[in-house]
C-alpha cells in the first residue's frame, strides 16, 4: 500500500478512536474528566505524526462538549499544546506531565468562564482525572512496548530504537 495511503488511514483511526473514545464516556466533560481517549496521545511518543490524528480528533469531540465553543478553542489548544510536547520529550514519565499541566489549567479556565465553577477546584479536578488517565497510559504503552508487532503497527520510529528510521 502507498505509505501516503497508509499514513493516512493510519490517522483517520486515531481521529475515530479518540472521538469514540470520548463521546461514549460519561466522564469526558465537565468538571470531573477522565477522558479515556487521552491515553491516546502517547502515540505522539512513538511517532509525531500521530499529533495530526489526536487534534483533529480532540476538535471533532470537542463539538459535542456542553461547552462546545470554549472546547472546540480552548481544550482544542490543551491538545496540541500537549502532543507538541510530548512529540519532542525523550522520557514517558515526562511527557504524562503535559496533558496534565494544559489540560488542568486551560480546561479550569474553560470551566470557570462557561459554568462559573471555582477556578482552583476545577483545575485540580480536571488536572487529577488526567493524571489517573496518563498513568493508565503509561502502564498500557509500557506494556505495548513489549510486542514488537504493535510497535511495527503504529510504525514507531522515535523513543524506541528497535524500529527507529527516518522518515
Amino acid at each position: 500500500m502507498n505509505h501516503k495511503i497508509l499514513t493516512m488511514v493510519r490517522l483517520s483511526l486515531v481521529a475515530a478512536m479518540y472521538v469514540v473514545l470520548t463521546i461514549f464516556n460519561p466522564f469526558s466533560y465537565d468538571a470531573i474528566q477522565f477522558r479515556i481517549s487521552e491515553i491516546l496521545v502517547f502515540l505522539c511518543f512513538y511517532r509525531k505524526d500521530y499529533s495530526i490524528g489526536l487534534i483533529l480528533g480532540c476538535f471533532i469531540a470537542n463539538l459535542f462538549s456542553p461547552m462546545m465553543l470554549y472546547d472546540i478553542t480552548f481544550g482544542t489548544f490543551a491538545t496540541i499544546l500537549a502532543v507538541v510536547c510530548i512529540m519532542f520529550s525523550k522520557n514517558i514519565y515526562i511527557a504524562s506531565l503535559f496533558p496534565v499541566v494544559f489540560n488542568g489549567v486551560i480546561v479550569a479556565l474553560e470551566l470557570y468562564f462557561a459554568f462559573k465553577e471555582p477556578f482552583l477546584l476545577s483545575m485540580g479536578s480536571v488536572a487529577l482525572g488526567e493524571a489517573v488517565v496518563m498513568i493508565v497510559g503509561i502502564i498500557a504503552f509500557k506494556l505495548l512496548e513489549r510486542n514488537e508487532g504493535f510497535m511495527k503497527m503504529i510504525d514507531a520510529n522515535q523513543n524506541y530504537p528497535k524500529f527507529a528510521k527516518e522518515s
